[in-house]
C-alpha cells in the first residue's frame, strides 16, 4: 500500500536574527544543549530553523499547533516526537540541510529518509567517490564519469544524496525519489512506496 509525504523547505539566510532568538525559547533542553555544541553561527541558525521548520510540518499534519510540538534528541539518531502523545503508528520525518536551505519531510504512513546536497562541480568528485562509496556505488560512479559536464555532477550528487537519505530511514530497502531543485541534489526514501513524488514547498516560518 502506499503512502504520502510533504516536503517543506526554507531559506535559512532569509530568517531574521530576532525570530531566531524567539524560536530558541521553542526549543527542548536537550535541543539547546546541542544547539549550543554547535560552533559555526551557520550550523547554529541550520538547527534552530530545521527544528521550527519541523514543528511547523508535523503541527499541520497533526492537527496541533508548532509550539505544542516537542523533539527530544537522541545521540545519533533523528529527534524522537514526545508531545503530543499518539496512540497507533508514529509519523515519519526526516531533516536534512545543505548551505542556506534546510528541509524536511513528514509522513502519517511512513517512515523517511531525506537529504539534500548543493551541487558543486568544482569539487574532487573522485576523490569524494572514492571516500564515501561502496562498491555498488562505485560501479554506478564509474558509469557516470562518462557523462560529460552538468550530467556528471548531477549523477554524482544524485548517488550520494539517495545514499544519506537511505542511511537516515535506517532500513535495508525502501523506496527512493529524486526531486528536483535547481540548485540542490534531493533524493527521498520511504520504508513503503510513495503514491507520488512530493513536490517542494518553498515555506515561510510562522
Amino acid at each position: 500500500m502506499s503512502a504520502l509525504a510533504s516536503l517543506w523547505m526554507v531559506d535559512a539566510d532569509a530568517v531574521a536574527e530576532a525570530d531566531l532568538q524567539r524560536y530558541r525559547s521553542w526549543l527542548t533542553a536537550s535541543e539547546m544543549a546541542r544547539h549550543q555544541r554547535f560552533v559555526r553561527a551557520q550550523r547554529q541558525r541550520q538547527f534552530i530553523v530545521g527544528r521550527v521548520l519541523l514543528r511547523a510540518a508535523l503541527a499541520r499534519l497533526l492537527g496541533v499547533t508548532p509550539q505544542e510540538v516537542r523533539l527530544d534528541e537522541q545521540v545519533g539518531k533523528a529527534p524522537r516526537l514526545t508531545a503530543p502523545v499518539l496512540k497507533g503508528t508514529q509519523p515519519g520525518f526526516s531533516i536534512a540541510h545543505s548551505g542556506r536551505w534546510v528541509a524536511c519531510a513528514v509522513s502519517a504512513q511512513t517512515a523517511l529518509g531525506l537529504d539534500i546536497e548543493m551541487r558543486d562541480g568544482g569539487r574532487d568528485l573522485a576523490a569524494l567517490a572514492a571516500q564515501a562509496f561502496d562498491v555498488d556505488e562505485m560501479a554506478q560512479w564509474a558509469r557516470i564519469q562518462g557523462l560529460s559536464g552538468d550530467d556528471r555532477t548531477d549523477g554524482f550528487y544524485r548517488l550520494w544524496s539517495e545514499k544519506e537519505a537511505r542511511f537516515k530511514l535506517n532500513q535495508v530497502g525502501g523506496y527512493c525519489v529524486s526531486v528536483p531543485h535547481p540548485e540542490l541534489s534531493v533524493a527521498l526514501c520511504s520504508e513503503r512506496p510513495l503514491a507520488q513524488a512530493p513536490r517542494i514547498d518553498l515555506v515561510t516560518l510562522p
